[in-house]
C-alpha cells in the first residue's frame, strides 16, 4: 500500500467498518488481518506518519520464539532451507515444555499461567499461520547459534528469525494488508472509544488535526504500551526512567491503555517493569529507522561489565544473552550516571555480531588495560584495573569455552562470580562499548480472556472491545525471553482478529448498515 492509498478524513466518515485496528505493527496488522480473514470490514488507524509506520516492530531483529520437534516442524515453516543449511546446522527440538519452563523461569514463575499456556501452546500453528501471511522466516546462524567443530548448533530455542528483522516483516504485513483492501489512516490517532449502554461500538480519533467519531462493530487495541512517554515511565516504573532512551517508536504513548482502563478495563501484569537493554550511550533518545535495532549490544555474556566505580555489578555469564538482556538493561540504569562500559579482549572478537561494528558506536580500543583504562569515559581508571586482574585471576582456565552451551567456565572467589563463559582479558586489542539503558516495552497491560477479549474491572468483559500485543499484560514480569514479544503479538492479534470479526458480524452495526 502506498501513502496515497491511504484513507483521508472524509472517506472515513462515510465508510462503516466491522472491526477498527487501533495501531500499525505487528500485532495490529496481524489482527486486521485475521480479522478479514473472518469475514470483517477492516480499518486500522496508525499514529505515525506513513514514513514512520509500524511501531516497534520496525525496530525489532526479528526473532521469532516458538516450539517445535524438530527440523522436519522447520521445513513447514521455511522451506526454502538449502541442503547446506540443513547439513551443517543442528536445529535441535525446543518442546512446549521447555518454552513454559523457560516463560516460568525467566518470570520468576509470576507469567499468567492461563495465557502463558495458550501462548505456547499455540506458537507453532501461529508460525505457520505468519509464514502463510507472506513472511520470510530463517535460521538465526550467527544470532542464536555459533560454529563450534565445522556445525552450527542452536540454543535457547530460537532457530527461527524472521528474514530482514522488522522491516521485511512489515513490508510483507502491509503488502498482505493492501492486497486484501483493507483500509488505512495514518496519522490519525485514537484518542477515546465510543460507548453505547456498557459496549464499545467505535473510537474518538483525530484525522487532519480534526476530531471524528468513527463507529465499529468491535475495537481490537494494538497500540503498544507507554514507553514513550517519560511521564507515564516515571510514574510506573520510577525515578530515573524518565531519562532513559526509547529503543523504537515515539508513538507509544500509552494511550491505549488509558483509554480501556477509562473505559472500564482490568489492569493486569507487572506494571512497575519493561524490557530495557544495553543501548548505546550516544543512540538518540528515540529509534532511528535508519538504525533499526542496532545500537544494542547484547554479547556481554563473553566479557565483562563495569560501571563508573570500575565494578562490575552483574554476573554476565549467568544465561545466554536471549534470558537476561531484557532485564539488564535495567540494572545500568541503577548504576551511577545511568552507564556502564562492557569490554571484550581479542579471543572473541568474532563472536561479537554487527551491532559491535556499526559506525555511530561509542567505541574505546587499546593494546593494553593499561591504556583502555585511561580511555573509559566516566570510569575510575585504578579500580577497574584492579577488577580486571581479580577477573582474570579468578577464571576457571581448565574448563573449555564453548558459545554454544552454558559451559559452567566460571570465575571463583569474586563478590559477583560470572557462572559461564568467564575468559581472561589477556589478549590485545581490547576493546570496550560505552551503553546506558533503552526501554524496548512496558510489561503492565490490560487482562484479557484466551479469546483476546479485554476483561472488566469487577468482572465479566468489556463488549466489543480486544487487545493484542504489548497491551496484553501478565505474560511478562521482570525479565522476558527474547523473541517472545513478535509471536505474543501474532499469537493473540490472530486471536483478536478472529472473535472481533465474529463479535461484529452478530453486533448491532451489522443490523443498522
Amino acid at each position: 500500500m502506498t501513502q496515497q492509498e491511504a484513507i483521508n478524513t472524509e472517506d472515513l466518515l462515510r465508510s462503516r467498518y466491522d472491526v477498527v485496528v487501533v495501531g500499525g505493527g505487528n500485532a495490529a496488522l496481524c489482527a486486521a488481518i485475521s480479522a478479514h480473514e473472518n469475514g470483517a470490514r477492516v480499518l486500522v488507524l496508525e499514529a505515525a506518519p506513513y514514513e514512520e509506520r509500524g511501531g516497534n516492530s520496525h525496530y525489532t531483529g526479528g526473532a521469532f520464539r516458538f516450539a517445535y520437534r524438530g527440523v522436519e516442524d522447520l521445513m513447514q515453516i521455511a522451506p526454502g532451507m538449502s541442503k547446506e543449511e540443513l547439513e551443517n546446522v543442528d536445529f535441535g527440538s525446543y518442546s512446549e515444555e521447555q518454552f513454559l519452563e523457560d516463560m516460568f523461569e525467566l518470570t520468576e514463575y509470576r507469567t499468567d499461567p492461563e495465557l502463558c499456556e495458550l501462548l505456547v501452546r499455540s506458537s507453532f500453528e501461529t508460525a505457520k499461520w505468519i509464514a502463510s501471511q507472506g513472511v520470510k522466516l530463517q535460521p538465526g546462524l550467527g544470532r542464536q547459534a555459533y560454529k563450534v567443530d565445522g556445525k552450527f548448533k542452536f540454543w535457547g530455542g530460537l532457530a527461527l528469525h524472521i528474514w530482514g528483522g522488522g522491516e521485511e516483516l512489515l513490508k510483507a504485513l502491509y503488502a498482505n494488508a493492501a492486497r486484501r483492501g483493507i483500509s488505512m489512516a495514518y496519522e490519525t490517532p485514537a484518542l477515546d472509544l465510543l460507548q453505547e449502554d456498557g459496549r464499545v461500538v467505535g473510537v474518538k480519533a483525530r484525522s487532519q488535526g480534526r476530531p471524528i467519531e468513527i463507529r465499529a462493530g468491535a475495537v481490537i487495541l494494538a497500540c503498544g504500551g507507554f514507553e514513550s512517554n517519560p511521564e507515564m515511565r516515571a510514574r510506573y516504573l520510577g525515578p530515573g526512567w524518565d531519562a532513559a532512551k526509547v529503543r523504537g517508536t515515539r508513538f507509544n504513548m500509552g494511550e491505549g491503555l488509558m483509554m480501556a482502563l477509562r473505559a472500564g478495563a482490568r489492569p493486569h501484569g507487572n506494571w512497575s517493569g519493561c524490557h530495557s537493554v544495553a543501548w548505546d550511550v550516544n543512540a538518540p533518545p528515540f529509534g532511528d529507522l535508519t538504525i533499526g535495532d542496532q545500537f544494542q549490544k547484547h554479547n556481554y555474556p563473553f566479557g565483562i561489565v563495569v560501571n563508573a566505580r570500575g565494578e562490575r555489578f552483574i554476573d554476565e555469564g549467568a544465561n545466554f544473552h536471549s534470558h537476561t538482556y531484557a532485564k539488564y538493561g535495567g540494572e545500568i540504569m541503577k548504576q551511577p550516571g545511568m552507564y556502564a562500559w562492557q569490554v571484550f579482549d581479542d579471543k572473541v572478537t568474532h563472536l561479537l555480531r554487527s551491532e559491535y561494528r556499526i559506525r555511530r558506536v561509542t567505541k574505546a580500543e587499546a593494546q593494553t588495560l593499561e591504556e583502555l583504562a585511561g580511555k573509559l569515559t566516566g570510569v575510575d581508571p585504578d579500580a577497574f584495573l584492579r577488577t580486571v586482574h581479580a577477573f582474570n585471576a579468578a577464571c576457571r582456565t581448565d574448563i573449555p569455552f564453548n558459545p554454544n552451551v552454558r559451559d559452567g567456565r566460571s570465575t571463583e572467589g569474586l563478590g559477583i562470580n560470572k557462572t559461564n563463559w568467564a575468559n581472561p582479558l589477556d589478549k590485545p586489542p581490547f576493546h570496550a562499548y560505552h551503553v546506558t539503558t533503552g526501554v524496548t516495552f512496558t510489561f503492565g497491560g490490560l487482562k484479557v480472556t484466551e479469546n483476546a477479549e479485554v476483561e472488566g474491572l469487577y468482572g465479566g468483559t468489556v463488549p466489543g472491545l480486544y487487545a493484542a500485543g504489548e497491551m496484553v499484560g501478565g505474560l511478562f514480569y521482570q525479565n522476558y525471553a527474547s523473541g517472545t514479544g513478535l509471536m505474543s503479538g501474532a499469537t493473540f492479534g490472530r486471536f483478536a482478529g478472529a472473535h472481533a470479526a465474529q463479535h461484529a458480524a452478530g453486533g448491532a452495526l451489522k443490523q443498522a448498515s
